[in-house]
């Protein structure tokens, strides 16, 4: 069986530079916030930019959460996002108090620009970009006049597009802040949770700084009611190793997916689409059939694996029933959900591999 994704692929090409990294921390005695973390802050944000800074978080999640308290998001406030995509966006904003407002997304995914204005209201307070699959959202520059002319703030959840980019400028440095997430599966992926935050803007970068140690600005010193949020010194130096192999793994994930959309002829299964001056970093790749589940079905019994990413979209889910928002609230993101379907997608996968896959699907239906 080809899985969906294998995470020791990545760590195998490069074992010996991953256990040297893990032994280092281990034998520092020096284990939360030390100088793996800051030399990782510094090394992912010049990675993106050489103006923005970075803070390192426990997870993608409390990146999200912690970057719109320090933006000053809170109840009563609402924060505009797309109707797809996973739980954790919508928790980021409900978490602190404050309302999701949901907004279509287009034909690629990611927000529909053309439709935010339409969702503001007085109590909006902030517009969160997804830039969902690996894929950066369309219109950005749209985007950053309508929060310009509305005075919103603009965040982006970059967890799953590490290194896209629009029309040359990196995911996450639109707008006020960009979250990331650091999880195993990510293209730029741990061996455990981690997030962190990036913006241009140092000191809102500082005040996270504070604010995901307690709110301390030095030991018993707090000068904010803050959170236990931390990015751990062990998951800091084994980033700081898979980042300097980025270049050779968005490579291979390019690969991959440059072949299946070049050799996959199936008209059952709607290929993705890349938006010109868009670069997708394919941190998944998902397509589109009608019989999601027969599909499934298929692929497995021909040996290939497959996910679905995402089955619910968030308005649908039980935590977020008080919003009273039925099926049928949000159609485009429900049609969605019920015919994604993600085709193996990894740091490592051999044209063998490759073959197979593209050999399977398009022999789909037939």
């Amino acid at each position: 069986m080809i899985p969906c994704n294998e995470l020791i692929r990545a760590y195998n090409l490069y074992p010996d530079e991953y256990d040297a990294a893990a032994l280092r921390v281990l034998k520092s005695g020096w284990y939360i916030l030390g100088k793996e973390v800051e030399a990782f802050e510094k090394e992912f944000a010049a990675s993106l930019s050489d103006d923005c800074y970075c803070a390192g978080t426990d997870n993608g999640l409390n990146a999200i959460r912690i970057g719109l308290h320090a933006y000053g998001i809170g109840p009563g406030d609402e924060v505009i996002m797309q109707s797809n995509g996973y739980i954790a966006t919508t928790l980021g904003i409900t978490q602190n108090g404050a309302t999701p407002v949901f907004v279509e997304p287009d034909k690629y995914h990611n927000i529909d620009a053309d439709k935010i204005e339409a969702a503001i209201t007085d109590k909006t307070k902030a517009v969160l970009v997804t830039h969902l699959y690996g894929m950066c959202t369309n219109q950005m520059e749209k985007i950053q006049k309508i929060c310009k002319d509305h005075g919103l703030g603009l965040f982006e959840d970059c967890c799953e597009s590490h290194y896209a980019t629009w029309n040359g400028i990196q995911t996450g440095l639109f707008g006020d802040a960009g979250f990331f997430s650091f999880y195993p599966t990510k293209n730029l992926g741990g061996y455990g949770d981690g997030g962190g935050v990036v913006s241009k803007n140092k000191d809102f970068i500082d005040k996270i700084k504070t604010l995901r140690n307690y709110g301390s600005d030095y030991q018993y010193h707090n000068i904010m009611l803050g959170f236990n949020s931390r990015l751990d010194e062990m998951q800091a130096a084994l980033l700081r190793v898979k980042l300097t192999h980025m270049e050779e793994y968005m490579a291979n994930r390019r690969h991959v997916a440059e072949r299946y959309l070049a050799e996959i002829k199936n008209p059952l299964v709607k290929l993705p689409e890349v938006i010109p001056g868009g670069k997708h970093v394919w941190y998944l790749f998902v397509t589109n059939v009608d019989d999601q589940a027969g599909f499934r079905e298929y692929l497995k019994e021909n040996g290939v694996g497959s996910a679905i990413h995402f089955p619910v979209p968030p308005h649908l889910e039980p935590c977020m029933s008080y919003l009273n928002l039925p099926e049928g609230s949000f159609p485009i993101a429900e049609h969605d959900c019920k015919t994604v379907v993600s085709l193996p997608m990894m740091d490592v996968m051999g044209d063998d591999e490759i073959d197979k896959v593209i050999e399977v699907v398009n022999s789909y239906g037939k």
